[in-house]
């Protein structure tokens, strides 16, 4: 059995994983999240997870002898095959939710998970689409004077005041918020990872 090893600081992700009954160990990765431009978004996103990943697991080896498993992850908002990023700032926030507005996009979390007996691992790419209503100028407004936008990919935050935008997913839910769940579970159950309780 595995003891899970978290290498995300996402009090989102963390919430993910207790509400499906998951025990795990917080040990966020300190590195820069740098994309490699000739990448295409998934394999941004893949690579950024396992760079997650390594770092945490060759920290994490040092200070624990029994069997582990790391899990990192990173999220977009993707539209236009134009990946937005966390905004930095009201007018950037405003400018995502104008854009997203009326529209289609994706949410893409890629998923690295690797085990410490073998150094075995898994990777994955879950996208959920989205579309959104046609928000008002006030609506965007108000919704940026609330500070959820901040720290949310896109600029928004589902399972928060931003689902009232959201007209309709067609996919994983938790992979919005930061985490697919189901996908997750099922490469457990792939791989035959047992986690400890």
């Amino acid at each position: 059995m595995y003891q899970l090893v978290l290498a995300s600081a996402s009090p989102r992700r963390r919430q993910l994983l207790q509400d499906a009954g998951f025990s795990f160990l917080v040990h966020p990765s300190q590195i820069s999240e740098t994309f490699d431009e000739n990448l295409t978004i998934d394999e941004q996103l893949r690579d950024l997870s396992r760079r997650k990943a390594e770092v945490v697991f060759e920290e994490y080896k040092h200070i624990h002898k029994d069997p582990f498993l790391v899990l990192a992850a990173d999220t977009e908002v993707v539209i236009h095959g134009e990946a937005l990023g966390k905004p930095k700032d009201e007018r950037q926030a405003t400018a995502f939710l104008k854009l997203l507005s009326g529209c289609f996009h994706e949410v893409k979390t890629a998923l690295f998970i690797k085990e410490s007996i073998n150094g075995d691992f898994v990777s994955h790419v879950e996208t959920t689409l989205i579309e959104f209503n046609e928000l008002t100028d006030q609506e965007i407004q108000d919704y940026v004077k609330t500070s959820e936008p901040y720290d949310k990919a896109g600029g928004y935050a589902i399972q928060g005041a931003g689902g009232q935008f959201v007209k309709r997913t067609a996919g994983s839910w938790t992979n919005v918020v930061g985490l697919p769940v189901e996908k997750f579970t099922e490469l457990l159950q792939k791989k035959s990872w047992v986690l400890k309780k």
